[in-house]
C-alpha cells in the first residue's frame, strides 16, 4: 500500500470539509466541535513533522492555531503539505515514534489511519459520510491489533486478555486473532464496519457486524480498551 497516496487523499478530503459548519459537535470526540477537530489535526500534522525532522515528541501548542475559518483552512492546508513533505523520504529513515518501528514508515501508516478516522468523524458531524477505502480500512483493523492495542497494554491502560476472539473482514478476506488461546467467538463484517466498531464509532452490537460463538466473552476481549 502506498501510504503517502492514501494520506494525501485523506488530508485533502478532511480539508474540504472545513467549508462546513465549524461549530457542529463531533459525536465521538468528546466536547469537540469541527473547529476543534481541525485544530487537532493540524497540530498533529506539525507534531509528526517535528518527530521526523527534529527527533522528538514534544507536542504542538494547539492554542496557537487560528480560529477564524480562512486562517484555519490555510493553516491546516500548510500543515498537511508540511507533513507530506516530511514523510516523502525513505520510509526506513529513523524518526521519533511512540511505538515501534522507529521509522518514517510508522508515521506514514499512522497518519493515514488517523486522518481516515477523523475524516469520517468530520463527515459524520456534518451529516453525510463517504465509504472508507476497503484496503486502508482493512489495514486500519490490522493496526488496532499490531500496534494500538499493544500500546494500550504497554502503557498500563489495558490488560492483556486471557481469552481470544477472531475478527474477519468479509470484503477483504483478512482475519485476525486477538488474545490468548482458541477463539471463544468470532465477529465479522466489512473492514469499514469493523474499524468503526473497534474505534468506538459503532457499538459492538451494531447490526452491520455478525457474531458467532460466545458473544459476551468475545465482547469482553474487545473491551480493552484497544485504542486511546
Amino acid at each position: 500500500m502506498d501510504y503517502l497516496v492514501e494520506l494525501r487523499r485523506e488530508l485533502d478530503a478532511f480539508g474540504a470539509l472545513l467549508d462546513g459548519d465549524l461549530s457542529v459537535p463531533v459525536e465521538h470526540c468528546g466536547a469537540w466541535t469541527l473547529r476543534d477537530l481541525a485544530v487537532h489535526m493540524g497540530a498533529g500534522n506539525l507534531w509528526v513533522v517535528a518527530a521526523v525532522r527534529e527527533g522528538h515528541g514534544d507536542g504542538y501548542a494547539e492554542d496557537a492555531a487560528p480560529r477564524d475559518r480562512a486562517g484555519l483552512r490555510t493553516w491546516y492546508a500548510e500543515s498537511a503539505d508540511a507533513l507530506v513533505a516530511a514523510l516523502s523520504v525513505d520510509p526506513s529513515t529513523a524518526a521519533w515514534t511512540f511505538f515501534p518501528p522507529r521509522t518514517v514508515g510508522f508515521w506514514r501508516r499512522r497518519r493515514a489511519q488517523e486522518t481516515l478516522m477523523h475524516r469520517w468523524d468530520a463527515q459524520h458531524a456534518l451529516g453525510s459520510t463517504t465509504p472508507l477505502p476497503p484496503a486502508l480500512a482493512s489495514d486500519g483493523v490490522a493496526e488496532v491489533f499490531d500496534t494500538m492495542a499493544l500500546r494500550m497494554i504497554f502503557r498500563g491502560a489495558a490488560t492483556a486478555p486471557e481469552q481470544s476472539v477472531r475478527i474477519t473482514a468479509t470484503d477483504s478476506g483478512r482475519c485476525w486473532t486477538y488474545g490468548k488461546g482458541e477463539p471463544v467467538a468470532e465477529v465479522s463484517g466489512t473492514a469499514e464496519d469493523l474499524l468503526l466498531m473497534l474505534w468506538g464509532r459503532k457499538p459492538r452490537d451494531a447490526e452491520s457486524v455478525s457474531w458467532a460463538g460466545d458473544r459476551e466473552a468475545g465482547s469482553a476481549v474487545l473491551a480493552g480498551p484497544l485504542v486511546p
